[in-house]
């Protein structure tokens, strides 16, 4: 058989492995392996399977996500998003529907400082959505906001995410990261500002006034010190050159600690749970890149991703079609797998397709994430709806209800970062400028 058709074969029967539940990683590196033995021969093929694990767990730009997600847990054990929550409420309270924009809000402020998706929207469900519920807010509101505002804990940096991506395409981590600022507050204030419209249109999803909150404006701006503090260093001394990505997250991680010492609200306890799920997270996300390294390596001896760029790039389509069509694929796909197989499996196929039509590989990155985003919401899979319904005992119907006006946002952000690219890239060219 041709490369080309071994290629195609071994495509499929990644896809048959995951319907069939196979973890993403196995399948992987058990496709990868098979087809570069077809291709070349099964001594190359073995030698890769060494090399590649080697090679891609001994990456030093790696060594940043255990960090980000040590500093994301400490931060969330340290209960800051139950402050930054109280903080933004103290400025939404008097607008109908203030509590779930609040949500919306607090969820990127904390996303902002932990960089976790799941992180967030659990924060939120305790906090937030309780709180909404004593109101009579409308059930499913309520959880779309915690799940949707959960989102943004990956597209605003520190994302692990967004680091992986840097590391699978070997773009500047520091330049991927710094991208996701701009986007990220576009997409926090257009699902905001969606939030407001939704109470605007249905008025009986809030039909209580809320009461006053016990903090000032000024006190609320106070309570939140840790937000900017440790977002401003770790992101600002990347985008200054003072910090590489993985001295950032050694740095946001060390304050982290130090507001937990400070504020002593995390127990001991807290602190092993948050050592130990850093070491199951990273376990976890250090086996799919190196199942990304083997699959990527059989993609490329089976020349797809090259065939595929050369023939979309002679079609005569103007290269935003291409991309939006991209979209509706990541779209689709993100209903039925987890983003971080789909960043994975999908990045070695399209990368060099987007390199092909011209555009930046630092705002294709932040793009990906942004459309991942919305596999976190849409069902069957949506993680994040399975989470704030597991937590609020809201059911799973009620919350998929109402997270589709959000998801409907998440698509109009999506649209301006393609139309409208320098949204990405502006912040990242003036690093290099």
């Amino acid at each position: 058989m041709s490369p080309e058709i071994v290629g195609i074969v071994g495509v499929l029967a990644m896809v048959v492995l995951l319907f069939l539940r196979v973890p993403v990683a196995i399948a992987m590196i058990g496709v990868g392996l098979v087809g570069f033995a077809l291709i070349i021969n099964w001594n190359a093929a073995l030698a890769r399977l060494g090399s590649d694990a080697f090679f891609a767990s001994s990456l030093y730009s790696l060594s940043v996500i255990p960090l980000f997600v040590f500093m994301g847990l400490i931060l969330a054990a340290s209960a800051l998003g139950q402050d930054v929550y109280k903080a933004i409420d103290a400025f939404f309270w008097r607008i109908r529907g203030g509590l779930g924009i609040a949500t919306i809000g607090a969820s990127a402020l904390f996303g902002a400082v932990s960089g976790s998706a799941v992180a967030s929207a659990t924060t939120m469900s305790v906090v937030a959505v309780p709180e909404m519920k004593r109101f009579d807010y409308d059930n499913g509101f309520a959880a779309a906001t915690a799940a949707t505002g959960g989102t943004l804990g990956i597209l605003i940096p520190p994302s692990a995410i967004l680091v992986l991506y840097g590391v699978l395409t070997e773009e500047p981590v520091g330049q991927v990261l710094i991208g996701g600022i701009i986007p990220g507050a576009i997409t926090t204030m257009l699902l905001m500002t969606t939030a407001w419209l939704v109470i605007r249109s249905r008025p009986h999803y809030a039909p209580r006034p809320v009461e006053a909150p016990g903090l000032t404006r000024w006190d609320a701006t106070k309570l939140v010190w840790a937000v900017p503090v440790i977002f401003g260093i770790s992101m600002g001394g990347i985008y200054f050159g003072i910090f590489t990505p993985t001295e950032a997250g050694a740095a946001g991680a060390f304050l982290s600690i130090a507001y937990a010492v400070l504020t002593r609200r995390m127990t001991w306890d807290g602190f092993k749970g948050a050592v130990s799920r850093t070491i199951r997270t990273t376990a976890f996300i250090f086996m799919l890149v190196i199942g990304g390294q083997i699959f990527g390596f059989f993609l490329s001896a089976s020349r797809i991703p090259i065939e595929l760029g050369q023939w979309i790039t002679a079609l005569e389509i103007a290269p935003w079609v291409i991309v939006t069509i991209i979209f509706v694929v990541y779209f689709i796909l993100g209903a039925l797998m987890d983003e971080i197989a789909i960043l994975v499996i999908m990045t070695p196929i399209m990368y060099p397709v987007i390199i092909a039509l011209g555009y930046s590989g630092v705002w294709f990155g932040v793009l990906t994430i942004m459309m991942l985003l919305t596999g976190l919401l849409m069902p069957p899979v949506g993680l994040l709806c399975f989470v704030v319904s597991g937590v609020t005992k809201i059911p799973l119907g009620d919350v998929y209800r109402g997270i589709f006006p959000f998801v409907g946002a998440l698509a109009v952000a999506i649209m301006l970062v393609i139309f409208v690219p320098d949204l990405i890239t502006w912040l990242p060219d003036l690093m290099t400028g």
